[in-house]
């Protein structure tokens, strides 16, 4: 069984769009064989984020942690129980494509890191968008870190010890542990996912800050957020 982890904070405008999406890959011919199972996590949601969720008949899990490193986690421990032999994960305010699951099993690998790109930078403005863009590396083998766009084997992530109960960086720290572990891990741009660049971002340290922080000029290249000797970029 391959399971995807989903956590949601007060995501009504988006998680429609986000699990229409994830059906889209889940109905990839190349996995009709393949159960899948989407659990979206809610994480003391206050608008009518559960109500979408219910609607389009996806399992939900209702917590108040605040914490989307622990949100992640339990997510994946419930999957895990359940079966789950691969774990795939993104963001509520994230679109993948259609061959998203099926590039991550293809390879593989023990875990697979995939980069993002942003739906629109109306919220920014084109100097913001260069500056994204000139830092940003589109490339395989690259070293970006998005649990937006992340995969990885149930052994791996056992392994690894799984997401760290962090309210930031937790995708960057279990990059590192996977790391430590020797895990195979592919980097590849063949699968982006296509994510929220509102400026009203949900995480401290996550991928809309880094956004912010580019239009005070203040955001560092993707090489010089080293987390260990292979792993950039803590961006969310």
């Amino acid at each position: 069984m391959i399971g995807i982890v989903i956590p949601a904070h007060n995501e009504e405008r988006h998680i429609s769009a986000c699990l229409a999406s994830v059906q889209r890959a889940i109905e990839h011919p190349d996995l009709q064989h393949q159960q899948v199972k989407v659990l979206i996590v809610l994480d003391d949601c206050s608008d009518p984020t559960a109500a979408r969720v219910s609607a389009m008949g996806i399992a939900m899990l209702e917590v108040c942690f605040r914490n989307v490193g622990k949100a992640r986690d339990v997510g994946a421990q419930q999957l895990l129980e359940e079966g789950a032999q691969w774990l795939a994960f993104t963001d509520a305010d994230t679109v993948v494509p259609a061959d998203w699951l099926v590039r991550q099993i293809e390879f593989g690998a023990d875990a697979v890191c995939g980069t993002v790109e942003v739906d629109s930078w109306s919220e920014y403005g084109e100097s913001v968008r260069s500056r994204y863009l000139e830092l940003y590396q589109f490339t395989e083998n690259h070293r970006h870190i998005h649990a937006a766009n992340m995969g990885l084997s149930a052994d791996a992530y056992r392994n690894a010890g799984g997401f760290q109960h962090l309210v930031a960086h937790e995708d960057v720290r279990l990059v590192a542990d996977l790391e430590r572990i020797g895990a195979r891990i592919v980097w590849t741009a063949t699968n982006p996912v296509v994510t929220s660049a509102r400026r009203d971002y949900k995480c401290r340290g996550g991928f809309g800050e880094y956004l912010a922080s580019l239009v005070a000029g203040t955001g560092h290249p993707p090489t010089e957020a080293s987390v260990s000797s292979n792993v950039t970029l803590g961006t969310g």
